[in-house]
């Protein structure tokens, strides 16, 4: 990846690369206008075809809320076995459409292989105004850190597969799942928020670790506060966590002091790698009231204040 950024970089038009290791690139087309792009696909997460489209788009699409950007054009990203009936991949591709529609995007085309197991994703462009694009380098000390969706999926999916979860665990985490960030996005521009990151593989731990990185500060977490899908900490505690949650644990431990009543599920929960999960907003105290507010009035209920930035301390991130 060093390689990799080396060469990367080089266009001064380049406003956020590879070495910012933000959600999305942004390219800045003239004075007034900057192009925001981003790329994901992964595994069914899912078993109906359709759902798994429409989770997928979310997901994708999330990168542009993260930065403050309006998508317009996407393209479908596929594998696909070639012994398996095409009517999946249709039910899929449907699924993908009708969340385009409702972010108000348009798919204008795509590219497939023949591979073994079936992946889909997009690869999707969004429009900002030069200049108000927002990234995780811009945190300040003393930014309340908002939460807008609730964490687990990742355990919940994984639980699923072993069908060790009750059918309205799952279908509640769906409903999370197939929740476009785009109201969250458009109040959170309003409002001129600080930064943000949206809470995906890396999980919430690993995500918050990235705004303080980015932006050389600290935080301290309340973990009372934190939201969370129900039944997860008991999918937790029976270890039905994928392997990916655990390595964010691993790594993330590193940089954080946990509070000593926290629980090895709970942190495995609060690491949890998440699929179209919510946006991190970090943005200024005086504002946090004003933020939730909006988010609670547009029917993202879950929406909390989770933490606060602070200056650089020894601990990077404090969980208590």
């Amino acid at each position: 990846m060093s390689q990799i950024t080396e060469f990367s970089n080089q266009d001064p038009n380049i406003i956020v690369g590879i070495s910012d290791g933000d959600d999305a690139g942004v390219y800045k087309i003239n004075n007034e206008l900057s192009l925001i792009m981003t790329v994901d696909f992964f595994p069914p997460i899912v078993d109906d075809p359709f759902t798994f489209g429409e989770i997928a788009a979310c997901n994708a699409v999330s990168d542009i809320y993260a930065m403050g950007g309006i998508p317009i054009i996407g393209v479908n990203i596929v594998n696909f076995p070639k012994d398996v009936d095409k009517k999946f991949l249709v039910e899929i591709i449907k699924g993908a459409t009708s969340k385009a529609k409702e972010a108000g995007f348009s798919i204008i085309g795509g590219h497939s292989i023949v591979d073994q197991e079936p992946k889909f994703g997009m690869a999707i462009t969004g429009l900002i105004k030069t200049g108000e694009q927002i990234t995780i380098n811009n945190g300040k000390p003393g930014d309340y850190l908002i939460l807008t969706k609730p964490i687990g999926s990742g355990i919940i999916t994984t639980a699923s597969k072993e069908k060790n979860i009750s059918e309205s665990i799952l279908k509640n985490t769906i409903k999370y799942m197939t929740q476009l960030n785009h109201d969250a996005s458009h109040i959170m521009t309003s409002l001129k928020a600080n930064a943000c990151v949206d809470i995906s593989g890396f999980g919430l731990t690993g995500h918050i670790l990235e705004i303080l990185n980015a932006s050389n500060l600290s935080a301290i977490i309340d973990s009372s506060k934190i939201p969370t899908i129900k039944g997860v900490f008991d999918l937790a505690k029976k270890d039905l966590v994928p392997q990916g949650s655990k390595q964010n644990l691993e790594y993330s431990s590193q940089h954080i002091k946990w509070g000593k009543n926290i629980q090895h599920h709970e942190k495995l929960v609060y690491s949890d790698a998440q699929t179209s999960g919510g946006l991190l907003i970090s943005i200024p105290k005086e504002k946090a009231n004003m933020l939730i507010n909006q988010l609670h009035s547009a029917g993202i209920k879950d929406s909390a204040v989770i933490g606060e930035l602070t200056k650089n301390k020894n601990s990077k991130l404090i969980i208590n």
